[in-house]
């Protein structure tokens, strides 16, 4: 997770994104591809995913239909509607960036912790 100020542009914080992202798994470091919107379409931000070996799926802007990315910014949407049903994270009440981003990690923290019992009680509600 990163924050930045409310009306900066997206694609000046990509690179931070992209490296605050955790290995995903022991042999890769990285993820193997990025799916992202028009609103990612720079030179900066396709030269930082060719520098880690990552795969871009960026739609074009005045070329690409953003609609094919739907699958996959279901999941974003999804994820961030998730963090904004915590009260305190709907608006922003700190004035201090480092209490607004502790209070979002432990909201991300409560959601997988949500998630992995989901989970876990269906597979063992369900055994195979």
């Amino acid at each position: 997770m990163v924050i930045s100020a409310a009306n900066r542009n997206d694609h000046l914080t990509f690179e931070a994104v992209v490296d605050a992202v955790a290995p995903v798994a022991r042999p890769r470091r990285r993820p193997h591809k990025l799916h992202a919107d028009k609103g990612y379409d720079y030179p900066a931000c396709w030269k930082v995913l060719r520098a880690r070996g990552i795969v871009a799926r960026i739609a074009r802007r005045g070329i690409e239909s953003a609609k094919r990315l739907g699958r996959y910014r279901y999941v974003i949407e999804r994820t961030l509607e998730w963090v904004s049903r915590f009260r305190r994270l709907a608006r922003r009440y700190e004035r201090k960036a480092a209490h607004f981003l502790g209070f979002t990690q432990l909201a991300c923290a409560i959601i997988c912790y949500r998630r992995a019992i989901k989970l876990d009680l269906l597979t063992h509600n369900n055994p195979k």
